[in-house]
């Protein structure tokens, strides 16, 4: 398995001081949500034309992968349908240039008065139109299991409506578990589809969840784990540590390292 960390860990470094880390703490990879500030990623700095050729070049001498994109593309909300197929279609282009596997598009919510089965219709359409534009690229779109699309019966519902090889599911470990659905299960009905995963913990309270650093919550991160190794899986475990969002959380010096350390240990156990 590849090690990697998501740029919402690092919300204030810029892409030079994101690469210099990586390779020094011993990671395999980069996953990329928001760079310098620009959270659409092909308006950022390094994959700008006049830089990519660059930026590719720097990660080749540091020995590191852009492992996946995530994006903000969301399916649920038709008004913003159209701008989510631009942006998923403008990421698998820069998916391709920088030769990241993956990109990452939400569900997401089942609005109030919506039912379960429109929704998801919406997403699976999404899913599909995306997945045609990826097919023949070596690029996967990757639906995360998230918000009110967390857990495997939904996501099985939509799968089989989509239309295209180039679909999978990123299995974010927070999100089912603290939703009720045991790893086990997540796993077994997913397995097929789970191309990739975010790492993730989080302490839960009466007043909802507060996010921390992995292996100090109530996520079993070292089960989940193991389920995947016993399984043979062999792609990324990738943290994703939301101090953009969460400014409360450590800063990336102490997160990335500890990570590095914890996950370490999992994998070679």
């Amino acid at each position: 398995m590849k090690i990697a960390f998501q740029t919402l860990a690092s919300p204030n470094w810029s892409w030079e001081q994101t690469l210099n880390a990586a390779a020094q703490l011993g990671y395999d990879g980069i996953e990329l949500r928001g760079v310098e500030g620009e959270m659409y990623l092909p308006r950022a700095r390094p994959f700008l034309p006049e830089n990519i050729e660059q930026t590719l070049l720097d990660l080749q001498k540091k020995g590191l992968e852009i492992c996946c994109l995530d994006t903000s593309c969301a399916f649920h909300n038709e008004e913003k349908y159209r701008a989510s197929i631009l942006e998923g279609k403008d990421a698998i282009d820069l998916a391709v240039k920088l030769q990241a596997p993956y990109i990452r598009v939400f569900g997401d919510i089942i609005p109030e008065g919506a039912s379960e089965v429109e929704i998801a219709g919406k997403i699976a359409s999404g899913l599909t139109e995306l997945g045609r534009y990826a097919e023949g690229t070596g690029v996967t779109v990757l639906l995360e299991t998230h918000g009110d699309i967390n857990n495997h019966r939904i996501i099985k519902h939509i799968l089989d409506q989509t239309d295209s090889s180039s679909v999978g599911v990123l299995w974010d470990f927070e999100h089912p578990y603290l939703h009720g659905e045991e790893p086990e299960l997540t796993y077994r009905e997913l397995a097929p589809y789970i191309k990739h995963t975010h790492v993730k913990d989080a302490i839960k309270g009466e007043d909802g969840k507060k996010l921390c650093l992995i292996g100090d919550g109530d996520v079993p991160v070292p089960q989940i784990v193991s389920i995947l190794k016993e399984n043979g899986y062999n792609g990324w475990l990738s943290l994703e540590y939301e101090k953009k969002w969460a400014p409360y959380l450590e800063e990336p010096e102490v997160s990335l390292p500890a990570y590095m350390s914890y996950i370490k240990k999992l994998v070679l156990l």
